[in-house]
């Protein structure tokens, strides 16, 4: 657990020791993944492993931590019989949050946003980009460029370099077309960008 000290609200620690100490789980702080927070896996030997990445603000870990730790609960009851994000891992994570869903933990603005995610949990908190927003606004050091933030017509990069046009915003997506090549391609609201191409 001192490994998460420094990554987690401090009135979520005991509860977090708790939930590990029910399991036997090799956890690994990852430095920035660009297509995941975190993840779990069950390893060739049996043994599990969640990773989280260390860049991510202290409330935006411990959501995705509990996240794979949910998915560890899951697994050891189920094994590989259910959808790794079905009924049974939706209901095991609105159990697992639900004692840390309270402002001795989480700041009052993220309260309402995270309580109407739990409703029905997606496979990220990416999903929800009013959420994701929220989260994002608690960074220590959040220079980074949205696509939501972009104008229609505006060109930008993502990480592998390919170069981008904002064409249209769809309900939940932007539709974007690759200068290169013409092909059309939709990206979440919240999809990290990079102005300088």
């Amino acid at each position: 657990m001192q490994l998460f000290k420094d990554f987690i609200p401090a009135n979520s620690i005991s509860y977090v020791e708790e939930l590990l100490n029910l399991y036997s789980i090799e956890i690994k702080i990852k430095s920035e993944r660009k297509t995941r927070h975190g993840d779990f896996r069950v390893l060739s030997n049996g043994n599990c492993l969640i990773t989280v990445n260390s860049n991510l603000n202290k409330y935006r870990f411990l959501v995705t931590l509990i996240h794979e730790i949910t998915h560890l609960y899951v697994y050891k009851r189920f094994k590989n019989t259910v959808k790794p994000h079905g009924v049974e891992w939706k209901n095991q994570f609105r159990i697992l949050i639900s004692p840390v869903l309270n402002p001795d933990v989480f700041p009052k603005a993220i309260l309402p946003l995270l309580a109407n995610y739990f409703k029905n949990p997606k496979a990220s908190t990416d999903s929800d980009i009013e959420l994701v927003k929220v989260l994002k606004s608690y960074d220590l050091c959040d220079d980074k460029n949205y696509i939501y933030e972009l104008d229609l017509g505006k060109k930008f990069s993502i990480y592998n370099g390919k170069i981008f046009k904002l064409e249209e915003k769809l309900r939940k997506r932007y539709k974007c077309v690759e200068i290169e090549t013409g092909k059309y391609y939709l990206f979440n609201a919240n999809s990290e960008i990079n102005l300088k191409y």
